[in-house]
């Protein structure tokens, strides 16, 4: 994270903005939803049983999919990098933590056995190459065993 922003909102505006971040069923979440439905995928949702509960999870593939902000997830794209001005060491710390804490939750998927995904907000402008990735890891998925969602 190295570029800086100016905030346009005052420290109470920019607050109650921030409360407003959803965690579930975000616009990038329901596109990939939309698509794997599309595609034919059965899934579940938000399994509070497997660590960092997965956004969207294929039991019988072994697959978790994990749908990250750019931001929040500290993306090396241009919108992950950008750290906001007020309380940068905050935001700083913030965002390694849970580059940490995901990374952790991969490490822990994958040594249980899980084939873990993540889809990143910035891919969601090119539907076409995101329809693509998804169909090309539903088919793996499925010769690796799997196939019951």
């Amino acid at each position: 994270m190295t570029a800086t922003t100016t905030d346009v909102y005052d420290a109470a505006k920019r607050s109650a903005v921030m409360a407003r971040v959803k965690s579930t069923g975000t616009k990038p979440e329901l596109l990939i939803r939309r698509i794997l439905t599309d595609l034919g995928a059965r899934y579940r949702l938000h399994r509070k049983d497997l660590p960092g509960s997965p956004d969207v999870v294929m039991p019988g593939r072994r697959l978790a999919i994990f749908v990250n902000g750019c931001f929040w997830h500290g993306h090396d794209c241009a919108r992950g990098s950008r750290v906001p001005k007020a309380n940068r060491d905050y935001w700083v710390a913030k965002v390694a933590r849970n580059v940490a804490r995901d990374q952790r939750n991969l490490t822990d998927l994958t040594a249980d056995g899980w084939r873990v995904e993540t889809v990143w907000e910035c891919q969601m402008k090119d539907r076409e190459a995101l329809e693509g990735r998804l169909a090309e890891v539903l088919k793996k998925s499925s010769l690796c065993g799997g196939g019951f969602d």
